[in-house]
Order: C-alpha cells, then structure tokens, then sequence
C-alpha cells in the first residue's frame, strides 16, 4: 500500500481500535487469523465484526476472554465500587516470557520485530511508572492475554498494509481515574504519560471523562510512526474502528490513506539572515540550491542586529525537496537557523512543447488560465542558437513565440 498512513485519534486509541481500523482499511484479515493461531496463549477467541458508533459503521475487532478483565466494564472502570476482585487473582506473565511467545509465532519478521518494539515499549513504561527493572515487569495473565493478541494484530495488519509513512494526530485523552489492578490512577494513565514523553507524540488533554488513550495504543503509535501530523493532503481510503468503551466521544479511531497535495498546489518557502558569508559563498549556495531542485532562490539586502548590513535568504521549494536544501544552507552559509512556511498558491496550467523556427528547435512553455495563454521560450536553447549562429537573443525568442502561437499552421512539433 503506497502513500502514508494517518490515524485520526480525536476518540483516542488503543489496541484493538486500532486494529480494527487497519482492518476495515483493508489488512488481510485471513492472515492475521492464521498468526493468532499459531500463538501459544489460551483462553481466547476473536471476534471480527460490524458495528454502530455514533450513528457511524465501524469494524470492531473483539479479542474474548474465558475470564473477563473488566476492560470494557464502565462501572467497574469508573464506579465507586469495586467488583469481582477475584478475577484479580489469577497468576501472571512477565515481559520476559510475552517476549518469548511473540518471537514463536507463526509471521513475518518484520511484523515480529513491530511486535517486539510495541512490547518493550510498553514494557519500559510500566517499568519507569512501577520502579522495577524491565526484565521483572508483569502483565497480569488476563489482562496479558488481551495484550498479547492486540500486540501481535497491530504488527500483522500495519505490516500487511505496509505503508510509505505513517503519522497520528494529537492523542485525545481525558481526565478523572480509571480503576485498574493496582487501584485507581490518574487520566492519562502513568504508562501513557511515560511512552509520549519518551516518543514526543503530542498529547491532547481534553474535557471528556474517562481513559480515551490506552498503553497499548500509546506503543503502538510510538512504535511505528515514522512522520509529523501532515498538512494538506487527499485522502485515498478509510477505515474505522470502533472502540469499545461508552463515552461522550464517538469511540471511532479513522485511519487513512492519505498523499499529499500536488506539489503544483504548495510549496514551502525557506528563509534565513546571513551577515558573514562572502559573495562567493552566496552565489555558490545560490548555484546548489538550484541544482538540489529549489524552485526559486533570492537574496535580499537587509539590516540586521546592531544595524548589520546582511542577506535575506528565500529559497522556494517543494516538501520533499526541503530537508536537501536546509542541508545545503547550512553547509554552505554561516546560518544557525532557518525558519520554513507551507504555502498553498495558484498557478497557471503549464506544458512544454518544441516549437521548430528558422534558427532551429526551441522548447516553449505554455502557460494557461480561463482562455489567458503565455508563452515563455526557454533560456538555455535561445542561448544556445544565439551562440552557434550569432544572431540577438531577442530575435531567437520572438520567433520561438511568434511560431508557438502559429502551431496550427504546422510549425509547433509536440
């Protein structure tokens, strides 16, 4: 699947949201199948469904347990009571043996190796919020169990979809306490502070009562996200998920596959200030930046601190083309700093054709609007006619144009 993909988590995310998102987006659902069975965990059994959020149908990936762990229960989650704490009592499985049931299965090692990092993820934030070393944390065995399955589901359907890149929005959680095994804590739960703090994954608190952002999620994200929230794009295809969980939210986490906008449409303008570069240094910084594919470069005098005489830098480019230009600015100036901006603008529709003359062949572009038509013939074969047959630069360039408007008549060549 090319492009990049983009989880919208404004409900939050976790595991199995995520999953399911991934799902409906089109993950090979007979695969991840034959991976869960071939785990050496009991006492489960997945459900993959349809379901209403929200007015909204969403997939719904549904891992059951023989034991229920009151993750969906709302009343024990957030009540005052709490219930049936005897299904708390059950032994437990360490990272150390999860670790071990992950590199047995039956999948991709790619997909093994996503697994592996969602866990010690995970793993290293319940060690820093508990105080123990890695290799002593423990998941409780149902909780484990739920665990074990999300973990391996994430990294069998992002590694099916294989995306370019992906990226998530801001983490929506909310506030109060959520009762878990060791009691009630704090929203955001201690393991998703420590994994967004150590990911820098952008954390939104909002007004919503209740747990929105789980661990597992949290891991997830930060385990595979390889670039920042994007900025305009089209959207190729969705997926939903559904939570589980009621709320206020809508318990859908979106996942799209997303491109850009056409480069035609935005570009990024780069600026710095350069006081202490020579000439030289600039118009060779000036030549590079070109040939690297920047769209347009200039220097403009300014004053700058203690009334310094100095540059204005701006370099016009496309997005993919900006880091290999930031890197050849500040190889080349004495710059510490570049400030950037996304630009949206408007541009003529633009082709190129040959165009045969009396002085031979030139390549014109032809710009476009609503009927406006202009005709730019290009420098370098004007140029380059000039010198063979000694003719003036204007002369060569007028009959380029003059026979791109007379294309009907035979002489322009597509």
């Amino acid at each position: 699947m090319s492009g990049t993909l983009y989880f919208e988590c404004i409900s939050g995310i976790s595991g199995d949201m995520a999953v399911a998102a991934m799902l409906d987006l089109g993950a090979d659902e007979g695969k991840l199948m034959k991976v869960l069975d071939s785990l050496d965990v009991h006492g489960f059994s997945v459900r993959i469904t349809d379901k209403e959020k929200s007015g909204i149908l969403a997939k719904d990936f549904d891992v059951v347990l023989e034991h229920d762990n009151h993750d969906h229960d709302h009343e024990y989650l957030y009540g005052d009571v709490c219930h049936h704490e005897g299904h708390h009592g059950h032994g437990h499985r360490g990272y150390v043996e999860i670790a071990g049931i992950i590199s047995d299965a039956d999948m991709s090692e790619n997909a093994r190796e996503i697994a592996l990092r969602i866990l010690r993820i995970l793993g290293e934030a319940e060690s820093e919020a508990h105080g123990v070393p890695l290799e002593e944390v423990h998941f409780h065995e149902v909780g484990a169990v739920d665990s074990i399955v999300d973990i391996v589901s994430l990294a069998v359907c992002i590694d099916d979809l294989h995306p370019d890149e992906v990226c998530f929005s801001e983490l929506y959680d909310g506030t109060g306490t959520v009762r878990c095994q060791h009691g009630v804590i704090p929203v955001p739960v201690p393991a998703v502070v420590n994994i967004v703090k150590r990911s820098g994954i952008a954390l939104r608190i909002t007004d919503s009562k209740g747990e929105y952002v789980t661990p597992t999620g949290a891991a997830f994200a930060a385990s595979v996200r390889t670039c920042d929230r994007p900025g305009s794009f089209l959207v190729e295809k969705v997926g939903l998920g559904a939570g589980k969980r009621e709320s206020e939210r809508t318990g859908i986490l979106r996942a799209m596959l997303i491109r850009p906008k056409d480069c035609a449409d935005s570009v990024v303008k780069l600026e710095c200030n350069v006081d202490d570069s020579t000439g030289e240094e600039l118009g060779f910084t000036m030549e590079r930046l070109f040939a690297a594919g920047a769209r347009e470069v200039n220097y403009t005098p300014v004053f700058m601190k203690k009334n310094r005489p100095g540059w204005l830098l701006t370099v016009i480019c496309r997005e993919d083309d900006r880091r290999a230009l930031e890197d050849i600015i500040f190889r080349e100036t004495t710059t510490i700093g570049i400030r950037r901006t996304c630009m949206e603008r408007t541009v003529m529709d633009r082709t190129t054709v040959t165009v045969a003359t009396e002085y031979g062949e030139v390549s014109v572009k032809v710009c476009s609007s609503e009927g406006l038509k202009r005709f730019y013939p290009e420098y370098e074969d004007v140029a380059r006619i000039c010198r063979e047959r000694g003719v003036p630069f204007r002369e060569v360039y007028d009959a380029a144009a003059r026979g791109c408007r007379r294309g009907s008549s035979g002489h322009l060549v597509l």
